[in-house]
């Protein structure tokens, strides 16, 4: 399952999230999405869990709550669209 974490602290690391989400289940992958040209967080990521129950576990145990010293809001990521031919 790949969840999608917003509002995250802009100090906030790879593997800060691997140990946020490890309670809940096996962590496949984390990661924090980056601004091109200030090579800074955007306050947000993903993580991909093993099994839909780890995910939807940890997403109830987790929206909403604080990390770091801000509020986190934790849901299920949408597909990503598929990429235009040109």
């Amino acid at each position: 399952m790949n969840i999608f974490i917003y509002g995250l602290n802009f100090k906030a690391r790879r593997e800060d999230l691997i140990e946020l989400f490890s309670p809940y289940g096996e962590v496949t992958s984390a990661r924090i999405i980056i601004n091109r040209d200030t090579h800074r967080s955007r306050g947000y990521g993903f993580v991909e869990m093993s099994s839909d129950e780890a995910g939807n576990a940890a997403i109830a145990a987790l929206n909403g709550t604080e990390h770091m010293g801000r509020v986190i809001n934790v849901a299920v990521a949408n597909e990503r669209p598929p990429k235009k031919e040109e």
